[in-house]
């Protein structure tokens, strides 16, 4: 494999874009560069690519869905 390959490999396996971010968490693309713009996700920009490492985005996905437990409890 080259070297190129592994990079893009390593990429592909702890960063998502914007699409697949927001697809991960269920929220829209505008939510989510919503929260990145106000801080509360962090994100790195490389051009016009916006990228976000993996764990922040798990992280995320379980403090989304406590707080919709709490304030969306009529939700399953």
């Amino acid at each position: 494999m080259r070297q190129q390959q592994i990079d893009f490999k390593w990429l592909e396996e702890n960063f998502l874009t914007t699409n697949e971010a927001a697809t991960y968490l269920g929220i829209s693309k505008q939510a989510l560069l919503s929260l990145a713009k106000r801080d509360l996700l962090p994100f790195t920009k490389k051009g016009n690519i916006v990228l976000f490492h993996r764990i922040d985005i798990e992280l995320r996905l379980e403090s989304q869905q406590s707080l919709r437990k709490k304030y969306r409890p009529f939700e399953t």
